[in-house]
């Protein structure tokens, strides 16, 4: 039992059992050991986090018994999923392949003894971690589990779904692929056709001899307050008008976003050191679509690049210059990818420009801020049999600076921004008056 105080009510959780899920068809043989692609050699060892909330279905009443079977219709289309995804079910063997073994995938099932609502007035990142089935710091439960799950049920009905997936495996794309494909399993339903995943990155970006990780995680770990800001969508129309200019007359919704959010941290941490300094942002990119040929949204593991826009000290932070700086570089990083080639000279040069991020972010003398969306991903769509997820969030469970995740709103067209910074420049951030012209902090979600 875990006890941890929210409001006025105590989150108590009572884990009911532990198993190990594994696929319901053993893994072709030819199939068992899974090369890594250099982009998944230099993700960190570590988990992404989704946790999707949903609220009590119809008039139920014996909660007890609904969770019952909800627990195993879960359990039973996870293990169809994984013959898809067989990689989830193995084992990281080094920084080269996935042992895909059949292992299996960790399944938690518990019980919360509040109700959903309560939780989601104010939500909190404390209480919110611990509906996640591990922490996704622990290298050593990476290497082992690719794939963690947490059905959380609430006294009211309510249903949390935790998933910690391995970033060595994939990215918020191929999260998003298998979410989908377990829910049409748990569905059942016969006129949707499951797409099996490829995972054959590492014939496009051929592996290299590397550390388990380049990735410079460790760099931007620290003291931090995580917030939450949600732009809805009639604010957002009214940032974009705000973002227009010459050179971008067209910004979009992820654009203007990030634009404010990194001129609001800029103005922090500028405000508190007393001079101007530089900035880098580096915004990671989906590149399925921008490499010739393009690849199906159906290829597993990570295909993310990043573009490092820059602001130099003596800029000025108006958001119009941002949003150019952001899309030029977009463009820039668009027309690079368009022209890779298989082959050790592409891996040199993504070695390369992972290196580069990472005496950035070590460099005392620039201020290093790294940005992650979700946006159009579609996974309000995950419905494994009782509606649609009320809520669903991907919060960061790690102390990271300088970090924003963004991901959309229920109705597709708003922004949830979570934003990490260091408790000096949050003071700043979460005070800015421009920033709250056209962001909420942390509003109450509905259920």
């Amino acid at each position: 039992m875990a006890g941890l105080s929210i409001m006025s009510v105590p989150l108590r959780i009572e884990i009911m059992q532990r198993e190990t899920i594994k696929p319901s068809s053993p893994t072709p043989f030819d199939l068992r050991s899974l090369k890594l692609s250099l982009l998944d050699q230099i993700m960190p060892v570590g988990h992404i986090p989704l946790l999707l909330f949903y609220p009590r279905n119809g008039n139920d009443t014996d909660h007890l018994a609904k969770a019952t079977e909800r627990s195993l219709l879960l359990k039973t289309s996870l293990s169809e999923a994984l013959t898809h995804f067989y990689p989830f079910a193995g084992r990281l063997k080094d920084n080269s392949s996935i042992e895909c073994d059949d292992h299996g995938a960790e399944y938690i099932e518990a019980r919360i003894h509040c109700i959903l609502s309560d939780i989601l007035k104010k939500p909190d990142t404390k209480v919110l971690k611990q509906l996640l089935p591990a922490d996704i710091s622990e290298a050593a439960t990476a290497r082992d589990n690719q794939l963690l799950v947490q059905a959380s049920f609430f006294d009211c009905g309510g249903l949390a779904i935790g998933v910690n997936l391995s970033h060595k495996v994939a990215d918020a794309a191929t999260l998003t692929s298998f979410i989908k494909c377990w829910a049409a399993t748990a569905r059942r339903s016969s006129t949707e056709v499951v797409i099996s995943p490829v995972f054959m990155g590492a014939s496009i970006f051929p592996q290299m001899d590397l550390p388990i990780s380049m990735l410079p995680v460790d760099l931007i770990q620290g003291e931090s307050v995580m917030k939450r800001f949600v732009f809805e969508a009639p604010k957002i129309t009214a940032l974009k008008a705000k973002a227009i200019s010459a050179s971008v007359p067209d910004p979009t919704r992820v654009e203007s976003v990030t634009a404010l959010i990194w001129k609001c941290a800029m103005s922090a941490s500028r405000s508190n050191l007393g001079v101007p300094r530089k900035s880098v942002l580096s915004l990671g990119v989906n590149i399925r679509k921008r490499l010739v040929p393009t690849l199906p949204d159906n290829y597993g593991g990570n295909y993310v690049g990043s573009i490092s826009a820059r602001m130099e000290d003596h800029d000025d932070l108006e958001l119009q210059g941002i949003v150019s700086r952001i899309r030029k570089d977009l463009i820039e990083f668009g027309e690079n990818y368009a022209k890779i080639t298989q082959g050790d000279d592409t891996s040199l040069a993504i070695c390369k420009t992972v290196a580069e991020f990472g005496k950035m972010a070590m460099s005392k003398d620039i201020d290093y801020y790294n940005c992650t969306s979700w946006c159009r991903f579609e996974l309000y769509d995950a419905d494994f049999g009782w509606g649609k997820p009320t809520w669903l969030s991907n919060v960061l469970t790690i102390e990271l600076k300088n970090v924003m995740c963004l991901i959309d709103t229920r109705d597709g067209d708003g922004i949830e921004a979570c934003v990490s910074l260091s408790p000096e420049d949050m003071a700043l951030f979460e005070s800015n008056k421009e920033l709250l012209e056209f962001a909420s902090a942390n509003p109450s979600v509905s259920v």
